[in-house]
């Protein structure tokens, strides 16, 4: 009998309905036996690189070193786990576990210097290292270049070559009569940084900065971000990119010689002197301005200049640069991995999609797990045929395309449960890639199972069912393994 014809509430399911499905509630990803991702997630360790987009060029003795100094971050509970047994004769050793040197990749000539990083640990328990001396000389006639991080382990073992994004290189000619602060931003230079959820000055650590255009009809604390071209005279925000901590809204200003320009609206540029004015002063007023003061952030009340009413005489801790900045983020575990060999290179995700199929004009499919098989294909670098692409604890058919490309056989939902074939609601899992060795590169990518409802035309005289009725066993034979696949990437 079809069980779609049954229409007595009293007669007992047969067998093909008797799914047995949890509560909506309880519909997740869980299992009495010990979970493999668990396990990986446990020792995930990340390598962090923040550096500058560009780089000024030094001339002849000169050393014009990076600014802001190249940071690296090391994250992860990984880092702190316990030395293997065949590690034990290390574990009597003392200060840190791993050791880091970075310089400039494959320049022509010489061997390119590097420097040793000594790795601190942070409030947050994140290791925190940075490269103040690192520069490039004129001889190099690269235009663009790469920071390269080499990780040894204590006792000596490669941990990796990691490489940074590309960094462009300006030219800008020596002048004779540069002071030495302008020559060695080691000396007085300060970064705004964020550190236990405030602002601080730091000469050493610094945070990523997005600026968004503010508002200045919204009510006070409401700042929505705005679009638009940022010019200065614009009323903009400062957001941690981290943290996501923000600063009060701020006007800001163009500074030249020393002094605020009030009266400029021109598009800002990076590399240039520009000030920060907090807004609601005093009409006709010089304003107070964010400056750094020693480790502390503070206001700066400014003065007008006695020869131009659109000028606000400054001090040096207002006057910033703006910079642009890249970071590079990559993550491993070994927790199930047996190798001796270096984690590097480490595959990125960048997207994840349907592969396209018809016309080029035709939209991608969507993905179906019905009948046909459903695949994903993922683009980035650094991938490689010993990579396996995991859906949760699911390993998934895996084919290499390219460095940048892998196509997968999406597993059937069925694989993240034993006692329910249909999805009451989306299932969310993680998505990985596993080395042949089995060290795990986890990605910021998931994968989400969305279950699809259609209605069945009822038949003449048929019950209604109950508000709390399974919608699923009414159309068993229709959708029975019709699933419906939506990818994000969690911001």
């Amino acid at each position: 009998m079809d069980p779609r014809e049954t229409t007595d509430p009293s007669v007992p399911p047969g067998p093909l309905t008797h799914l047995s499905l949890r509560d909506s509630s309880e519909v997740q990803l869980q299992s009495d036996e010990p979970s493999l991702l668990g396990n990986w997630t446990r020792c995930e360790q990340t390598v962090w690189i923040l550096h500058a987009k560009v780089a000024q060029k030094s001339y002849g003795n000169e050393k014009r070193f990076f600014c802001p100094p190249p940071c690296v971050y090391l994250a992860g509970p990984g880092w702190r786990v316990k030395p293997r047994q065949d590690q034990a004769h290390q574990s009597a050793e003392t200060g840190p576990t791993v050791c880091g040197y970075m310089g400039l990749d494959g320049a022509s000539g010489s061997a390119p210097e590097t420097q040793k990083l000594n790795f601190e640990e942070q409030p947050d328990s994140r290791e925190f290292g940075c490269a103040k001396t690192l520069y490039i000389s004129d001889a190099d006639k690269r235009k663009h270049f790469r920071l390269v991080l080499r990780l040894v382990l204590r006792g000596g073992r490669e941990l990796g070559t990691f490489h940074s994004r590309l960094i462009k290189v300006i030219s800008k000619p020596s002048q004779k009569k540069q002071s030495l602060k302008n020559t060695d931003p080691t000396v007085s230079t300060r970064y705004l940084s964020v550190e236990d959820g405030a602002f601080v000055a730091s000469a050493r650590q610094w945070a990523a900065f997005t600026l968004h255009l503010a508002d200045g009809h919204c009510s006070q604390g409401d700042f929505p971000p705005q679009e638009g071209y940022i010019r200065y005279g614009s009323l903009v925000q400062l957001v941690c990119t981290v943290t996501g901590i923000t600063l009060p809204p701020m006007i800001i200003r163009k500074v030249a010689k020393q002094c605020a320009l009030l009266d400029v609206d021109e598009p800002i540029s990076q590399l240039h002197k520009c000030a920060f004015q907090f807004p609601g002063d005093t009409p006709g007023g010089a304003g107070t301005y964010l400056c750094l003061a020693t480790e502390k952030v503070v206001r700066f009340q400014a003065s007008l200049c006695p020869k131009e009413a659109n000028r606000a005489l400054l001090n040096d801790s207002s006057c910033w640069t703006i910079i642009g900045t890249e970071s590079v983020e990559f993550s491993f575990s070994t927790s199930l991995a047996c190798t001796l060999e270096p984690v590097t290179p480490v595959p990125l995700i960048s997207t994840l999609e349907s592969p396209p199929s018809g016309p080029p004009s035709t939209p991608p499919p969507q993905l179906s797990g019905g009948g046909d098989v459903a695949t994903l294909e993922l683009h980035g670098e650094n991938f490689h045929a010993g990579l396996k692409v995991w859906f949760g604890d699911v390993e998934a058919e895996t084919m290499y395309r390219s460095p940048r490309s892998l196509v997968c056989v999406v597993p059937d939902v069925a694989a993240f449960g034993s006692d329910w074939r249909w999805l009451r609601t989306p299932i969310t899992v993680p998505v990985s890639l596993l080395r042949g060795d089995a060290l795990l590169y986890p990605s910021a990518f998931s994968f989400t199972y969305t279950p699809e409802y259609s209605a069945r035309p009822r038949l003449p005289n048929a019950q209604e069912p109950a508000p709390d009725a399974d919608t699923l066993l009414e159309s068993i034979h229709h959708e029975f393994t019709r699933t419906n696949f939506h990818l994000f990437c969690p911001i």
